[in-house]
């Protein structure tokens, strides 16, 4: 090599082994962009977290409208999968073969997601947030600031695009 060049190895993003999906209640809506997010940074070797975080108000009322009695006590990792839009992400995983599982704690969102996320060592956290207004643009929902600024890993903020 002359004095003065050098060669560059294409660079390679390192294989995601683990991503942490956080959604909550108000995903619905944006469920085909993270999925779509997921797929586009999935390898084969991926296995996606599907984190749901209940507060404590919610999980009860979830859990009555589940098991349709207030006795009953169903774990959060069980509730989460039975929740509308983790059955609808999962059912698009499984039909691209992207292995996947549910998880799901109470407490505040924010610091639920970066727990998990740290539990698992998680590669990328992906969450969702609605668009701002043009004021609001300057900072993201506190749920979204707060993994962003503390999760582990690399996190992708996905917006509505409404």
């Amino acid at each position: 090599m002359n004095e003065g060049s050098y060669s560059r190895e294409p660079s390679r993003e390192p294989e995601l082994r683990t991503i942490l999906l956080g959604v909550g209640g108000r995903d619905d809506s944006r469920v085909d962009a993270l999925v779509d997010v997921v797929k586009e940074v999935a390898s084969s070797n991926t296995t996606v977290i599907i984190v749901h975080v209940f507060d404590t108000d919610s999980y009860k009322e979830t859990v009555k409208q589940v098991a349709n009695t207030e006795d009953e006590h169903i774990e959060p990792d069980e509730l989460a999968a039975q929740m509308s839009t983790t059955e609808e992400i999962t059912g698009r995983l499984k039909a691209d073969s992207i292995d996947y599982e549910a998880r799901a704690t109470t407490g505040r969102k924010g610091d639920g997601v970066v727990e998990i996320a740290k539990e698992v060592d998680a590669d990328r956290v992906i969450i969702g947030g609605r668009q701002r207004s043009p004021a609001g643009k300057a900072l993201f929902g506190s749920t979204a600031q707060k993994v962003m600024l503390n999760a582990p890993c690399p996190v992708t903020f996905v917006r509505d695009r409404k």
